[in-house]
């Protein structure tokens, strides 16, 4: 097949290929094209102007429209992790065998311009039937598809999906093989921060945790408190406010303990903003579950950074409002109230030094615990 009216690939053998296809099928809204090229070359490719960005395999930017377009490529394993592969991408590799380099079989179908379907792997059975199966045994040599595995299942478990019984039992083995520690954290990061933000983010740690791949990166969570950390995660499932992927991941780790989430921070090199939330977030957690008094409100309010960094306390009362809606309004009065104690009016006072940061702390404090009563 021929790449169409498209000036820049005319003449090209040219396949729409991945997620594009899978979700046109699936009847879900497709945003961004992954196209495959057959029988050409880098060189080719750079005279017709496209941009290579690729740097351990051949792909390329449309100069036009910015999509992706990679040769038609193999893989050859060749180390440890996800980048542990020798990539030989050449005219004489054909496009089944780059399909049959995928994950998924429902991520290995083509499409050539005139719509007609390439499925050598009977993707579309699979999409029929609902399951996320392996294209080939070389699944077990990428660790990175264990994860991907269970991310797909949090995007379509809500469709029905269920991964194949014999795919759970090579994510099992890759699980035991310990190829999952040479991951990045910080690729170990992107694909949970991806399922996080899916329909059913519990599914990812549910699978994962049934191949034994929770070990690896997340052991914090296996010690008997998965089920407490998925249920304080449906919150964020259940209230939009609290929907995002950082959300999520802060009411994940909320009911674990500081050394544990402080411990799965630094393993996951997270984003410090990530991090950061997830601290609150427990912060605020404890908050509401005991008493509320003038203590425990200025040391959350302390905690919150609240006079540098006021805009913190208002995303916590975000998470308040949802976890006790009943505190918020009290919550509020004594944030205002406690704001209200002038530096400058103490200063006035004749209090100067350390002198003034503890008459400072008494004041707010009085001003909360007069709001509470």
């Amino acid at each position: 097949m021929t790449g169409g009216s498209d000036p820049r690939i005319a003449g090209l053998d040219v396949y729409r290929v991945g997620g594009a296809v899978r979700d046109r099928l699936l009847g879900w809204p497709v945003y961004d094209n992954d196209w495959v090229v057959v029988g050409t070359t880098p060189d080719e490719m750079l005279k017709r102007g496209f941009k290579p960005v690729g740097r351990d395999f051949p792909v390329f930017l449309h100069p036009e429209s910015a999509e992706e377009y990679a040769l038609a490529r193999t893989e050859r394993k060749a180390g440890h992790g996800y980048a542990g592969f020798k990539v030989i991408a050449s005219p004489d590799v054909s496009l089944e065998d780059d399909l049959l380099r995928r994950d998924l079989t429902v991520n290995a179908i083509a499409e050539a311009p005139d719509g007609t379907l390439i499925d050598p792997f009977d993707g579309q059975q699979d999409i029929e039937q609902r399951q996320l199966r392996h294209v080939s045994p070389a699944f077990r040599e990428d660790p990175l598809r264990v994860l991907r595995t269970a991310r797909f299942l949090a995007r379509y478990r809500t469709l029905g999906f269920a991964i194949a019984p014999e795919t759970m039992a090579l994510m099992g083995e890759v699980s035991r093989s310990g190829e999952l520690a040479y991951l990045a954290a910080e690729r170990v990061w992107l694909e949970t921060e991806k399922a996080l933000a899916e329909a059913r983010p519990a599914s990812y740690f549910t699978t994962l945790d049934q191949c034994g791949a929770l070990t690896t990166w997340w052991p914090e969570l296996t010690r008997g408190s998965l089920g407490d950390c998925l249920n304080a995660m449906s919150l964020g499932v259940n209230d939009d406010a609290l929907a995002g992927a950082e959300w999520r991941y802060a009411l994940l780790v909320s009911p674990l303990d500081d050394a544990a989430r402080e411990s799965l921070a630094m393993r996951l090199r997270l984003p410090n903003a990530v991090a950061q939330l997830a601290r609150h977030a427990a912060l605020s957690r404890h908050l509401v579950g005991g008493a509320l008094d003038a203590a425990a409100v200025s040391h959350w309010l302390e905690r919150l950074d609240a006079w540098r960094k006021p805009s913190q306390v208002y995303t916590q009362l975000t998470l308040v409002a949802a976890l006790a809606p009943e505190h918020v309004d009290a919550l509020n009065a004594a944030w205002q109230a406690a704001q209200q104690v002038s530096p400058q009016s103490l200063m006035a006072e004749g209090f100067q030094g350390a002198e003034l940061g503890a008459a400072l702390k008494e004041r707010r404090h009085m001003a909360i615990d007069k709001t509470l009563n």
